[in-house]
């Protein structure tokens, strides 16, 4: 066990999408989790459906039962448009667009504060096809803007998600977002420990400590140099006992949530030997 710190270590509903909300929560307690990343989706607290507020209220008591932290991500598919994966984007050429994205995270963040979440994350979504970069980038920063205003209003953090193929996709381009900003108080940072691995140019335990004092939320799988493919433990390339020791040094008390949104058809046995797997490598118990 590291002399540092603990880690509390959470699923993703992303990778649950076959269990009701109900059996996905009390599954992950009865592993032993110490938390859970909880995706806003059709089916897991639909944040677009009537009663929002009633059923958020359920969710929360439902987490106090079981003894289990939250994150509020915000990365389902199709929840704003049917037709466009993760669209649309706050980087929407369309203002409706944008607009729409940027609603969907405000209530995200009500959501969070009245689960008592650790953050909310969210990601910048693709730079439309032939618009400048700069353009994106102011995109980015109004559609951002209420949000980042409204996180601050309830003292939660927006945790913003470096994205493979994202205007948004690398550490450097998270410290541009700041600049830009003004470097505000409540803007954080997810870091996905394989996305370092995909194309980080540092390793990611190395990433980790460079992004310590702006770490909001933590997510993690294994995953090979230059694919984007979110892998179980053992099927990539990443040298877990650094980064977790990593991780534990820098007294990150968030959320660190497996992330394996592709892997929901075998979500039940996946969560129990990820949990195993990080124990395995060291991963420091709360």
């Amino acid at each position: 066990m590291s002399p540092h710190g603990s880690l509390n270590l959470g699923y993703g509903t992303n990778g649950l999408t076959d269990l009701r909300l109900d059996d996905a929560l009390a599954l992950l307690a009865d592993l032993g989790y110490d938390g859970v990343g909880l995706t806003l989706d059709h089916m897991h607290l639909d944040p677009l459906a009537p009663g929002l507020a009633a059923r958020t209220r359920q969710v929360a008591a439902r987490l106090g039962e079981l003894g289990l932290q939250v994150t509020v991500e915000t990365g389902a598919r199709y929840v704003l448009d049917p037709r466009r994966k993760h669209g649309p984007s706050l980087l929407d050429l369309d203002a409706a667009g944008r607009a729409a994205r940027t609603g969907l995270l405000i209530q995200a963040v009500k959501v969070a504060a009245d689960l008592g979440a650790h953050a909310v994350h969210c990601f910048s979504g693709v730079t439309p096809a032939g618009a400048p970069s700069d353009t994106a980038w102011k995109l980015l920063e109004e559609s951002l803007t209420p949000v980042l205003a409204a996180a601050a209003d309830v003292g939660i953090p927006l945790a913003v998600e470096p994205e493979p193929g994202h205007l948004l996709a690398t550490l450097a381009d998270f410290h541009l977002l700041r600049g830009r900003l003004g470097d505000p108080e409540p803007l954080g940072l997810t870091l996905d420990i394989g996305h370092c691995q995909c194309l980080e140019p540092a390793p990611p335990a190395d990433c980790v400590r460079d992004a310590a004092p702006w770490l909001r939320h933590v997510q993690i799988e294994d995953m090979r140099r230059g694919v984007h493919e979110h892998l179980p433990f053992g099927d990539g390339e990443i040298d877990f006992p650094p980064v977790l020791q990593a991780l534990a040094a820098t007294g990150y008390q968030g959320l660190t949530v497996v992330e394996l949104p592709r892997h929901s058809h075998a979500g039940p046995e996946l969560a129990r030997a990820s949990l195993e797997f990080l124990r395995a490598k060291g991963a420091p118990a709360c």
